[in-house]
Protein backbone atom coordinates (compact mmCIF):
# COMPACT_ATOMS: atom_id res chain seq x y z
CA UNK A 1 0.00 0.00 0.00
CA UNK A 2 1.94 3.39 -0.98
CA UNK A 3 2.04 5.75 1.65
CA UNK A 4 1.90 8.99 -0.25
CA UNK A 5 -0.95 10.76 -0.44
CA UNK A 6 -1.02 11.14 -4.08
CA UNK A 7 -0.29 7.33 -4.65
CA UNK A 8 -2.71 6.07 -2.75
CA UNK A 9 -5.61 8.77 -4.44
CA UNK A 10 -4.75 7.61 -7.89
CA UNK A 11 -4.31 3.69 -6.58
CA UNK A 12 -8.26 3.99 -5.31
CA UNK A 13 -9.32 5.91 -8.34
CA UNK A 14 -7.47 2.80 -10.47
CA UNK A 15 -8.88 0.30 -8.26
CA UNK A 16 -12.69 2.38 -8.64
CA UNK A 17 -12.36 2.45 -12.87
CA UNK A 18 -11.64 -1.38 -12.40
CA UNK A 19 -14.82 -1.90 -9.73
CA UNK A 20 -17.44 0.09 -11.86
CA UNK A 21 -16.95 -1.53 -15.12
CA UNK A 22 -16.95 -4.93 -13.72
CA UNK A 23 -20.53 -3.56 -12.46
CA UNK A 24 -21.77 -1.68 -15.60
CA UNK A 25 -20.73 -5.07 -17.30
CA UNK A 26 -22.13 -7.91 -15.06
CA UNK A 27 -25.92 -6.08 -14.04
CA UNK A 28 -24.24 -5.34 -10.62
CA UNK A 29 -21.93 -8.19 -9.74
CA UNK A 30 -19.02 -8.04 -8.98
CA UNK A 31 -15.68 -10.17 -7.47
CA UNK A 32 -12.87 -9.52 -5.45
CA UNK A 33 -13.33 -7.77 -1.95
CA UNK A 34 -16.50 -6.44 -2.24
CA UNK A 35 -18.31 -9.77 -4.33
CA UNK A 36 -20.85 -10.01 -1.27
CA UNK A 37 -21.32 -6.73 -0.19
CA UNK A 38 -24.75 -4.42 -1.70
CA UNK A 39 -22.99 -1.98 -3.33
CA UNK A 40 -24.68 0.97 -5.87
CA UNK A 41 -23.01 3.05 -8.38
CA UNK A 42 -23.35 6.85 -7.14
CA UNK A 43 -22.98 9.65 -9.44
CA UNK A 44 -22.13 12.94 -7.99
CA UNK A 45 -21.43 16.53 -9.53
CA UNK A 46 -19.01 17.65 -8.41
CA UNK A 47 -18.72 20.98 -6.11
CA UNK A 48 -16.27 22.92 -7.85
CA UNK A 49 -15.79 21.45 -10.94
CA UNK A 50 -19.33 20.28 -11.96
CA UNK A 51 -18.06 17.71 -13.38
CA UNK A 52 -19.84 14.03 -13.27
CA UNK A 53 -18.18 12.13 -10.75
CA UNK A 54 -18.76 8.19 -10.50
CA UNK A 55 -18.54 5.73 -6.74
CA UNK A 56 -19.18 2.82 -5.95
CA UNK A 57 -20.30 2.72 -2.04
CA UNK A 58 -21.68 0.17 -0.20
CA UNK A 59 -25.49 0.40 0.82
CA UNK A 60 -28.55 -0.50 2.60
CA UNK A 61 -32.11 0.20 2.23
CA UNK A 62 -34.94 2.32 5.10
CA UNK A 63 -38.16 2.67 4.40
CA UNK A 64 -37.45 2.95 0.52
CA UNK A 65 -34.57 4.97 0.59
CA UNK A 66 -31.38 3.71 -0.31
CA UNK A 67 -28.72 5.19 2.49
CA UNK A 68 -25.13 4.85 2.39
CA UNK A 69 -22.36 5.66 4.38
CA UNK A 70 -19.77 8.72 4.27
CA UNK A 71 -16.61 6.81 5.90
CA UNK A 72 -13.77 6.69 3.74
CA UNK A 73 -12.78 3.70 6.09
CA UNK A 74 -12.69 6.27 8.74
CA UNK A 75 -9.88 8.77 7.21
CA UNK A 76 -9.96 11.92 8.84
CA UNK A 77 -11.67 13.94 6.09
CA UNK A 78 -14.90 13.01 4.31
CA UNK A 79 -15.35 11.80 0.92
CA UNK A 80 -15.45 13.89 -2.11
CA UNK A 81 -18.73 12.60 -3.29
CA UNK A 82 -20.31 13.84 -0.04
CA UNK A 83 -18.75 17.45 -0.38
CA UNK A 84 -20.15 16.85 -3.88
CA UNK A 85 -24.05 16.19 -2.38
CA UNK A 86 -23.50 18.71 -0.62
CA UNK A 87 -23.38 21.16 -2.73
CA UNK A 88 -25.41 19.51 -5.57
CA UNK A 89 -28.17 17.00 -3.80
CA UNK A 90 -29.77 15.53 -7.03
CA UNK A 91 -27.62 12.27 -8.05
CA UNK A 92 -27.84 9.22 -10.51
CA UNK A 93 -27.90 5.77 -8.76
CA UNK A 94 -27.32 2.70 -10.60
CA UNK A 95 -28.19 -0.28 -8.25
CA UNK A 96 -27.91 -3.82 -10.60
CA UNK A 97 -29.10 -2.81 -13.93
CA UNK A 98 -31.76 -0.56 -12.73
CA UNK A 99 -30.67 3.31 -12.72
CA UNK A 100 -32.72 6.50 -11.48
CA UNK A 101 -32.22 10.26 -10.64
CA UNK A 102 -32.41 10.67 -6.29
CA UNK A 103 -31.91 13.48 -3.90
CA UNK A 104 -29.43 13.19 -1.49
CA UNK A 105 -30.36 14.55 2.24
CA UNK A 106 -28.12 14.27 5.23
CA UNK A 107 -30.65 13.43 8.48
CA UNK A 108 -30.46 15.15 11.42
CA UNK A 109 -28.62 13.68 14.34
CA UNK A 110 -30.59 11.26 15.79
CA UNK A 111 -31.82 9.95 12.83
CA UNK A 112 -27.95 9.23 11.56
CA UNK A 113 -27.33 7.68 14.78
CA UNK A 114 -30.32 5.45 14.02
CA UNK A 115 -29.24 4.88 10.55
CA UNK A 116 -25.16 4.43 11.73
CA UNK A 117 -26.12 1.79 14.02
CA UNK A 118 -28.24 -0.06 11.11
CA UNK A 119 -25.25 0.33 8.65
CA UNK A 120 -23.18 -0.57 11.86
CA UNK A 121 -25.30 -3.80 12.59
CA UNK A 122 -25.01 -5.18 8.84
CA UNK A 123 -21.69 -3.94 7.91
CA UNK A 124 -19.26 -4.23 11.15
CA UNK A 125 -16.59 -2.73 9.48
CA UNK A 126 -18.59 0.72 10.19
CA UNK A 127 -17.80 -0.16 13.91
CA UNK A 128 -14.18 0.37 13.36
CA UNK A 129 -14.27 3.39 11.10
CA UNK A 130 -15.88 5.05 13.58
CA UNK A 131 -13.04 4.72 16.11
CA UNK A 132 -10.47 5.62 13.87
CA UNK A 133 -11.92 8.64 13.41
CA UNK A 134 -12.79 11.96 15.24
CA UNK A 135 -15.62 12.94 12.69
CA UNK A 136 -18.77 12.06 12.69
CA UNK A 137 -19.50 9.51 9.90
CA UNK A 138 -22.14 11.42 7.94
CA UNK A 139 -25.36 9.05 6.86
CA UNK A 140 -26.66 10.00 3.43
CA UNK A 141 -30.72 9.17 2.71
CA UNK A 142 -31.72 8.88 -1.32
CA UNK A 143 -34.47 9.50 -1.99
CA UNK A 144 -36.07 8.53 -5.79
CA UNK A 145 -37.03 11.50 -7.86
CA UNK A 146 -39.91 10.18 -10.31
CA UNK A 147 -39.01 7.61 -12.55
Amino acid sequence: MPEDPEDLMADLASFNEKLIAEFRANGGKVTGMFANSPLVLLTTTGAKSGKQRTTPVVYFEDGGNVVIVASLAGAPKNPAWFLNIRANPEVTIERGIEKFRARATVPARAERDRLYARASELMPAFVEYQQKTTRVIPVVALERLGN
